[in-house]
């Protein structure tokens, strides 16, 4: 998880609110893991979309 890449192609920015025990809980892993915040919940957002990939619905190609 460390040697990957991530947020390497084009960024746009995702404004939400979190319950901040679960922020809080990131903050904590990101001084454990000294891996930057955004990187945390990007891995965290790819895992998720990789596991409901079925939600993924992408527009037909007409």
């Amino acid at each position: 998880m460390k040697t990957q890449a991530q947020n390497q192609g084009e960024l746009k920015e995702l404004k939400v609110m979190i319950e901040k025990e679960v922020v809080d809980s990131f903050e904590r892993m990101t001084i454990a893991s000294n891996i930057p915040l955004a990187e945390l919940v990007v891995i965290a957002l790819k895992r998720y979309r990789s596991s409901h990939s079925d939600w993924d619905i992408k527009p037909s190609k007409n």
